[in-house]
């Protein structure tokens, strides 16, 4: 449904102005490349903080506490 409504909106984009969506159009896989260092730098912080619960909690799991 995403996918859908993105070249849905680029099609509106390329009927109202045409240079700016094939503009759109070269410039989205170079943005696409730039944030996968963010995603994987979001990854990694994510399995940090999880670590960080496991151990902070692991007291209370011994005593026996449910999550």
């Amino acid at each position: 449904m995403n996918t859908l409504l993105a070249l849905v909106g680029w099609l509106i984009l390329f009927v109202l102005c045409w240079p700016l969506a094939l503009l759109a159009l070269l410039v989205w896989p170079i943005v696409w490349l730039l944030s996968i260092p963010l995603k994987l730098i979001g990854i990694g912080l994510g399995a940090v903080l999880a670590l960080l619960k496991a151990i902070l909690l692991l007291p209370a799991r011994m005593l026996g506490q449910r999550p």
